[in-house]
């Protein structure tokens, strides 16, 4: 049924343009760095913060001051209610490298995926084997040692300390879903339905490099990693970014390749999805995007499926290295935007630029772009600004609405005393439910103290 366009428009309007309040701007946690290579926002993929009605629960990592890198840290889990923020649980025992992410059933139970080292030795350094886990915490009460559970993945997949896993969560149906690498083949996956069966795992292939040769470690496939996953009535979307050294500009020429000398290298945005994780096989890999005509690389942002079946997806794209340009290709501008894709049934069906800045497009330099879904299903973006204008704050989080067909509305400045860099976010993709408050949890662009800390931010929306 359709509703008449001036119904239709009656009910655009009756909606309350974004007016953001915030109530809160706390410290969860401060750390020492590990330098091992990840830290407390390496899994951005996924999320280390979710909103479980009235509480929110972050995790975090503490630096073991006695044990070597890689596997030198700990997981600990935050909880904020009326009385703030606690330490509600940390690791008793094992090591690990990486954040873990978190997951919400709206049946009252919190999930952390965990990535446990094998290697017994406390001082020794490097890596290793590990066990990937999920700890089921009771929400009412994490302070409760939690329950340990150990997917069924049926034979022994080869995972080490660096996992690039993934953790997403279907909050209304209460399921779990698990990806994690194994080496520069593929992903293995697992489903973890309501009742605490596996019902259904698999593997999920990288594609090939086009030529391998210009390739490090010998790589014949590429990773795509730091995915956003949507769980969905076991619907699944990943969308995650690839790394190339050879781009359109360099091909022959291997000194102007390789994140050593150039920075990163993430330069292909991919994407593939199942409508039925039990039933059908993941489809064909989709490129929404690459950076090979710019030299510069693109970080995955976020992803969401709408009601209506259309996934929503939102990424940054950097600009190429400076010194790279100036010596070598003085005519590619340097310019760095956040960028917008729309699917549907695995097929792109619109592509747009949302924000951009640099040579030739203004001083605004947007970066870390998230989704705020609305109990209305209103899409909401979130991201972080750098202004380099003179007469305008410096750094700012903002908010921009966007419609249906991702048309964007005004620019909405957040007014944090402290603005966040990079951050998590409370998303359904965690199973987090829908809401007109907007929970951040990541690192500011200056701290107070000067220490290296975890923050966090509540802000009504309206």
């Amino acid at each position: 049924m359709f509703l008449p366009l001036s119904l239709v428009l009656l009910l655009q309007t009756a909606q309350p343009p974004l007016n953001p309040a915030v109530e809160a701007e706390e410290i969860v946690f401060q750390y020492t760095p590990a330098d091992n290579g990840a830290g407390p926002l390496w899994c951005f993929g996924s999320t280390c913060l979710v909103r479980a009605r009235e509480c929110v629960f972050a995790s975090g990592l503490a630096t073991l001051k006695d044990c070597p890198p890689l596997n030198n840290c700990r997981w600990q889990l935050f909880r904020r209610d009326s009385a703030g923020w606690q330490l509600a649980a940390e690791d008793p025992k094992d090591r690990t490298r990486e954040p873990c992410p978190l997951g919400w059933s709206h049946d009252g139970r919190l999930f952390l995926s965990a990535n446990p080292t094998l290697v017994a030795d406390r001082a020794k350094s490097g890596g290793g084997p590990a066990r990937p886990e999920i700890l089921e915490f009771f929400g009412t009460d994490p302070k409760r040692p939690p329950r340990t559970v150990l997917p069924e993945w049926g034979d022994s997949p080869a995972f080490t300390e660096h996992s690039y896993r993934s953790f997403a969560a279907d909050g209304p149906a209460g399921e779990l879903i698990l990806f994690q690498n194994v080496g520069y083949t593929h992903a293995e996956w697992i489903l973890r339905d309501r009742e605490g069966r596996w019902p259904v795992r698999g593997k999920l292939a990288w594609p090939p490099y086009e030529d391998p040769k210009f390739e490090p470690y010998g790589a014949t496939h590429v990773r795509v990693n730091y995915p956003n996953v949507v769980l969905h009535s076991r619907e699944v979307h990943f969308c995650g970014i690839a790394a190339y050294n050879k781009w359109d500009r360099v091909r022959d020429k291997p000194e102007l390749m390789g994140r050593e000398q150039w920075g990163s290298r993430t330069r292909r945005l991919f994407y593939t999805w199942t409508p039925d994780l039990g039933s059908k096989p993941f489809g064909d890999w989709v490129e929404i995007a690459h950076c090979f005509d710019t030299g510069g690389y693109l970080l995955t942002g976020d992803m969401w499926r709408g009601p209506d079946g259309r996934v929503h997806v939102v990424w940054t794209e950097y600009p190429i290295h400076p010194k790279l340009r100036q010596d070598h290709f003085p005519d590619i501008k340097r310019t760095q935007s956040i960028k917008y894709a729309q699917l549907r049934e695995g097929k792109i069906v619109l592509r747009r630029t949302l924000l951009e800045a640099g040579e030739g497009a203004g001083n605004e330099f947007p970066s870390s772009p998230r989704f705020q879904i609305t109990p209305d299903n209103r899409l909401v973006l979130v991201y972080a600004v750098e202004c380099r204008a003179p007469g305008k704050p410096a750094r700012e989080n903002r908010l921009m609405e966007l419609s249906a067909d991702g048309v964007p509305g005004p620019s909405v400045a957040i007014p944090l005393k402290y603005p966040l860099s990079n951050y998590f976010t409370a998303t359904l993709r965690g199973g987090s439910a829908p809401s007109a408050t907007l929970d951040l949890f990541g690192s500011r662009f200056e701290s107070p103290s000067g220490d290296p800390a975890m923050c966090y931010a509540r802000v009504r929306l309206w």
